[in-house]
C-alpha cells in the first residue's frame, strides 16, 4: 500500500547539481525518519543521508558539505539536493523510513556523473 517513488536523476558532467525527490504515497508521513540510499555497481547499497520527524539530518561523510535533505510532509515528500557532484556519485538512489520500519525498496534513481 505504501509506495516509494524516487525521480530527478540524470547523467550531469562532474562539479554540477541535482535534486532528487521521493514521494512516499499512501503514507503517515511525517512521523517518520527518511533517509537516502545510493548503489553504485557492484556495490551493497549505501546510506547517503538521514532526516528525522523533527527535521534533524545527518549525512555520510562521503557527501557532508555537498548534499542537503530535506522533506515537505504535506506532499509526502523527501528531498536530496546534491551539489558539487562527483563521479564517485554514480549511483541509483533509493529512498526509504530509516530503522525497523523501513518499507519494500522502490525502483530508485539513476544519477550518472561524468568527469
Amino acid at each position: 500500500q505504501v509506495q516509494l517513488v524516487e525521480s530527478g536523476g540524470d547523467l550531469v558532467e562532474a562539479g554540477g547539481s541535482l535534486r532528487l525527490s521521493c514521494v512516499a504515497s499512501g503514507s503517515i508521513f511525517s512521523i517518520y525518519a527518511m533517509g537516502w540510499y545510493r548503489q553504485a555497481p557492484g556495490k551493497q547499497r549505501e546510506f547517503v543521508a538521514r532526516i528525522t520527524s523533527d527535521r534533524s539530518t545527518n549525512y555520510a561523510d562521503s557527501v557532508k558539505g555537498r548534499f542537503t535533505i530535506s522533506r515537505v510532509n504535506a506532499k509526502n515528500t523527501v528531498y536530496l539536493q546534491m551539489n558539487s557532484l562527483k563521479p564517485e556519485d554514480t549511483a541509483v538512489y533509493y529512498c526509504n523510513r530509516i530503522g525497523p520500519m523501513a518499507l519494500d525498496w522502490g525502483q530508485g534513481t539513476q544519477v550518472t556523473v561524468s568527469s
